[in-house]
């Protein structure tokens, strides 16, 4: 049966289309939104339309669903002590990936179903009405490919990222693991998935495996994604852009020769906000890729080690702080950025014909977000025309208000 939802009364609306508004944002004012079937039919003045269920903004701000592009939710155990010795001036190194592994193996699937579904609703609630999620915390074929089937439950947007790093049981054969990956293990998961990513970082893999694994990937249907520059210059980022990878994540380390290549090319900067403040490493910069013309996303790398969050609030607010991007900047990346870095024009705006994801904020104006810092600012969630959060906690069976 059909069915709509008019989202009513709002003060200020972030459509994210400069067709329908002010600005790169597409600003509105007394605005109203309808979505039918689950996609936006309509965006108009408030009180002139009609729907079977409604949301009252009370004037309150709205904005797009967040778009987390970048995330590891599927694993077990806790690097809790990792978190706080690096607090005390232990500098961050990629080899805690495998303690996360240790456990992960350990797990049941029901013990990851349940870990995973329970930071799916604590992003939702954050207002990430859609996200991406890697494997990369089993690194052998079976645990691999169980990471990929639970995460497909969630998204459609599945990673397999087997070359995370090298597991402990292979350090002394880093070329036959490569081999593994891009056979067997591949093979295994590409069924569930997506993308193929590869940690393009000392410590991980270099060029050369790293050029194998993407390649495979991409022969066996697969779109690229990339970890890069994150812990030191290095090929990832020019890799990324010459194999016309999606995205290039970090970027922390940038050549000027990279910041062109990402500005000459199709390939999104994805900046991990949350990662540089959890390592304390020097932060992205994000006004240098913007001013060269690059197009830029920001994500939660929500992972038990560098960044344990969902909050794309305060993403967004240390990403204006530290990384020099406007409010207004950081929104779009958070947003339609996230969207293109994922190669999507479904999610990240709310225009006719895009996905119904909307939230309503518990403030005037989007501002908040960087102006307010840490404040539980997400009021209500639709996905998909669905309201899956109200009064920011989840809605059973997802109903309206």
């Amino acid at each position: 049966m059909s069915r709509s939802l008019v989202i009513d009364r709002i003060g200020l609306l972030v459509t994210n289309d400069p067709a329908l508004g002010e600005g790169p944002l597409g600003v509105r004012r007394d605005a109203a939104i309808v979505v039918e079937d689950g996609l936006v039919a309509q965006v108009g003045d408030a009180g002139a339309a009609d729907a079977d269920e409604r949301v009252d903004a009370s004037g309150r701000c709205v904005i797009p669903g967040f778009v987390d592009s970048h995330t590891h939710l599927v694993f077990a155990g806790d690097r809790s002590e990792e978190f706080a010795a690096r607090m005390a001036g232990r500098p961050y190194a990629a080899g805690g990936i495998r303690v996360t592994t240790d456990a992960t193996r350990a797990a049941s699937t029901e013990e990851l179903r349940a870990l995973a579904t329970a930071r799916r609703e604590e992003a939702r609630r954050a207002g990430i009405t859609h996200l991406e999620i890697k494997s990369g915390y089993a690194l052998d074929v079976e645990g691999e490919e169980r990471l990929c089937r639970v995460a497909a439950e969630l998204t459609d947007d599945v990673t397999f990222l087997g070359a995370h790093v090298v597991p402990a049981e292979r350090v002394d054969d880093p070329e036959g693991y490569v081999e593994l990956v891009c056979g067997p293990m591949l093979e295994a998961c590409a069924p569930h998935c997506r993308w193929v990513d590869v940690f393009c970082e000392r410590g991980a893999f270099d060029e050369e495996q790293s050029r194998a694994v993407l390649e495979a990937g991409a022969a066996a249907g697969l779109g690229l994604r990339v970890h890069a520059n994150q812990l030191g210059p290095g090929a990832g980022v020019r890799l990324a852009v010459e194999l016309g990878a999606a995205s290039a994540d970090h970027c922390n380390h940038l050549t000027e020769e990279d910041v062109a290549a990402l500005a000459s090319g199709a390939t999104v900067a994805t900046l991990l906000p949350a990662t540089d403040f959890s390592t304390r490493a020097p932060y992205a910069d994000g006004r240098r890729l913007l001013d060269a013309g690059a197009a830029v996303a920001i994500a939660t790398n929500c992972n038990p080690g560098s960044s344990y969050t969902t909050s794309m609030t305060f993403c967004i607010a240390v990403a204006v702080r530290e990384m020099g991007l406007t409010i207004e900047e950081a929104l779009l990346a958070a947003t339609r950025g996230g969207a293109r870095a994922l190669r999507r024009d479904d999610v990240g705006r709310l225009a006719p014909g895009a996905r119904g994801d909307a939230v309503v904020l518990d403030a005037p104006g989007y501002a908040h977000l960087a102006y307010r810092p840490g404040v539980p600012l997400v009021d209500t969630v639709v996905e998909g025309g669905r309201v899956l959060v109200a009064g920011g906690q989840v809605v059973p069976g997802g109903g309206a208000t």
